[in-house]
């Protein structure tokens, strides 16, 4: 059985991605913890949560996220109901990142799927902040970020762009592998070309992750570096009919680098397909 948690804000953005995860997951047998948590913006410490000024407004808020799950769960039985699917509720009074590791590790997490972006849905960021605050806090389960507006498709072609600079574990790719297997998915292996011939240790990580794949369905592709690396992935996605874009959560790697590019840079990135973060 799988443990899927979904970080909520009642966005339309969240809904998505909470549709989204129960018709991905609609053939396993899964406990959905849809987890609100609210922060008074009055009331900074638990301790000041203690007044009973902070009590009241910490009751008044607690009641709205209360009310906001229950409502939410009422949305999701109007329009699916899959009978290895179960519900769990959880409206806590903590900061987001704090609430989910906390939840991580006591129910044994094994996907996160959250929104692109939050109830602000800033039009020119890649991602919204507490997604951003969740890929860099979260490195114990993989993390399925959708967009807003993106309806379920099964993700026949899946993205993995690597520059062949780190190796890394069987057990960090699998994620990907699995899903591979379980949609029939190809696997399209993108390598942006910024040198004019890989190093040595870079053929040795390439033909590592080609044994990786050998088992499924995939492709190896190299995109000139025309432009920024988003673009080159746009365009990636769009030349392949991508539907799913994995990318390994290096510190200071490939993510990194993309969430950090120039907003002037990454406006037409908007994470058009669902990006699956694969845990370092």
């Amino acid at each position: 059985m799988k443990n899927i948690l979904i970080p909520t804000d009642f966005s339309e953005n969240s809904l998505n991605a909470t549709k989204y995860a129960v018709e991905f997951f609609k053939d396993e047998e899964c406990v959905f913890h849809l987890l609100n948590t609210y922060t008074p913006a009055i009331v900074h410490s638990r301790f000041m949560a203690a007044t009973i000024h902070g009590g009241m407004l910490e009751d008044n808020v607690r009641s709205d996220s209360e009310r906001g799950l229950e409502d939410l769960l009422n949305q999701i039985n109007n329009y699916h109901k899959y009978p290895k699917h179960s519900f769990n509720s959880v409206s806590s009074f903590n900061l987001l990142t704090e609430e989910i590791k906390e939840l991580v590790a006591s129910e044994n997490i094994d996907f996160i799927v959250t929104g692109t972006k939050g109830a602000s849905g800033f039009e020119e960021v890649f991602l919204g902040s507490n997604t951003v605050r969740i890929i860099k806090a979260i490195r114990e389960c993989p993390i399925l970020v959708i967009p807003e507006d993106f309806d379920y498709v099964r993700p026949a072609e899946i993205g993995f762009p690597t520059d062949f600079k780190r190796n890394f574990s069987l057990e960090i790719f699998e994620p990907v592998l699995k899903l591979a297997d379980k949609f029939g998915s190809t696997i399209h292996i993108m390598h942006i070309n910024e040198e004019e011939q890989l190093k040595k240790y870079q053929e040795s990580n390439k033909n590592i992750l080609l044994e990786y794949v050998s088992s499924v369905s995939h492709k190896f592709h190299t995109m000139p570096y025309f432009a920024s690396k988003s673009d080159v992935i746009e365009f990636f996605i769009n030349e392949f009919g991508i539907q799913m874009l994995a990318l390994v959560n290096y510190r200071h790697g490939f993510l990194e680098e993309l969430v950090r590019e120039p907003v002037v840079k990454r406006i037409a990135f908007h994470t058009s397909i669902p990006l699956l973060v694969l845990p370092d």
